[in-house]
């Protein structure tokens, strides 16, 4: 009798920390090329998640996200992080314009008991996708910056997480009155991911 093997697509604790900080990784890059933080002509082009995507050839900007990423997928696999916010502040004045807002939900079953959870890496990659797209699109929906920007990264995690000295305690960098838009969310089945970017909009407030 002939026999079939199916194969299941296993998401691993360890799996989804891997995916979830890439994403952020290619998400702040995204970030940093649309809304042109940096020169256009400091990013490469390469292909992921079946998009063009934008990486920056800036090799402190290089550094500064793969450090981020491993301390993001070690604070994911302890089931520890909470929030990471990309900043744009201004470079004149540091007042804060952008705040992309990624808030993590974590299975608190997987991380307990080291369960696995089941989901296709296609599906994961279409929703990754969305975003993306929203990302890149943000120039549509999103106030032009018109000075020079510079950038910072929140990590927010639980109180009793020990904070590498690289990292340092920061006020939330908040916006007053911001507007808001909310973007497409992504879950492994481990982590979800809701994606939140709030702006400076002078030019809507009411007098």
């Amino acid at each position: 009798m002939a026999s079939r093997t199916v194969a299941k697509d296993i998401i691993t604790l360890r799996g989804s920390a891997a995916i979830v900080s890439e994403f952020f990784g290619y998400a702040a890059n995204s970030i940093l090329y649309n809304r042109g933080i940096y020169p256009e002509e400091s990013f490469a082009k390469v292909k992921k998640y079946g998009l063009p995507m934008l990486l920056t050839n800036d090799e402190g900007v290089k550094s500064f996200i793969s450090n981020l990423n491993a301390q993001l997928s070690e604070w994911l696999e302890a089931g520890k992080l909470q929030r990471v916010v990309l900043v744009i502040m201004s470079k004149d004045t540091n007042e804060v314009l952008e705040r992309w807002n990624f808030s993590i939900e974590t299975d608190s079953e997987v991380v307990e008991k080291g369960v696995s959870r089941e989901k296709s890496d296609k599906e994961i990659m279409r929703e990754i996708q969305a975003i993306m797209r929203q990302i890149a699109s943000s120039i549509t929906y999103l106030p032009c910056l018109d000075e020079s920007c510079v950038f910072d990264v929140l990590a927010y995690t639980d109180k009793d997480v020990a904070v590498p000295f690289t990292w340092i305690e920061s006020d939330p960098k908040l916006i007053a009155n911001p507007q808001m838009v909310k973007l497409h969310s992504f879950d492994t089945k481990i982590h979800k991911v809701d994606t939140l970017v709030s702006y400076k909009n002078d030019e809507w407030d009411e007098q």
